[in-house]
């Protein structure tokens, strides 16, 4: 019970500390917080399911009943188009949206669609982390490129990397495990 507590405590002091890094990007991007804008981005900002437009309206629908899907998706492409979150096409199916900028990977699932983050970090290395600094985020990018950069400059010579990241398509465990999608729905 104590252990969680304390990994409760833990998880709460995390999502606060992404919920306040989102909301500075909002504020340093100049973007007006509004009532609809602020649910968004504190749903998004815990969010490590990497959810659609239209699962958020849906969360975000029981307490905001006015609030429209263009509202939603709107601000999620304000919050892309400032580096706040990304933009996922990982899956056939509607768009995801991630708020981990820190360089990573993907593991989603072919069944069922969820989607994980995978550090990009190497066995025994600590990654480097940009807090949303975008030198700091293009000096990683730059960093994992040069692993690559031999093999880029064969197949596409000048091409400029942006970012480098790996899709690892499987079955999360449920899927794995041949779970019915009713009881899996919620778990991932």
């Amino acid at each position: 019970m104590q252990r969680s507590k304390a990994h409760s405590a833990s998880e709460s002091a995390s999502h606060s500390a992404s919920i306040d890094r989102m909301l500075a990007g909002v504020r340093a991007a100049g973007l007006k917080l509004t009532p609809q804008r602020l649910a968004i981005v504190r749903e998004l900002a815990v969010d490590e399911s990497h959810p659609t437009a239209q699962e958020l309206f849906e969360r975000l629908l029981p307490s905001m009943p006015t609030m429209s899907f263009a509202t939603v998706y709107n601000t999620l492409d304000a919050l892309s188009s400032a580096g706040l979150c990304a933009a996922l096409a990982l899956s056939p199916g509607s768009g995801r949206f991630d708020p981990n900028m820190e360089p990573h990977h993907h593991l989603v699932c072919d069944r069922c669609g969820s989607v994980r983050d995978l550090p990009s970090a190497p066995a025994g290395h600590a990654p480097r982390h940009a807090d949303g600094d975008e030198s700091a985020r293009r000096a990683v990018v730059k960093e994992v490129a040069k692993e690559v950069a031999k093999e880029v400059e064969k197949v596409s010579p000048g091409f400029e990397v942006r970012t480098v990241e790996r899709i690892l398509r499987g079955l999360c465990a449920d899927c794995a495990a041949g779970a019915p999608a009713a009881r899996r729905e919620g778990k991932h």
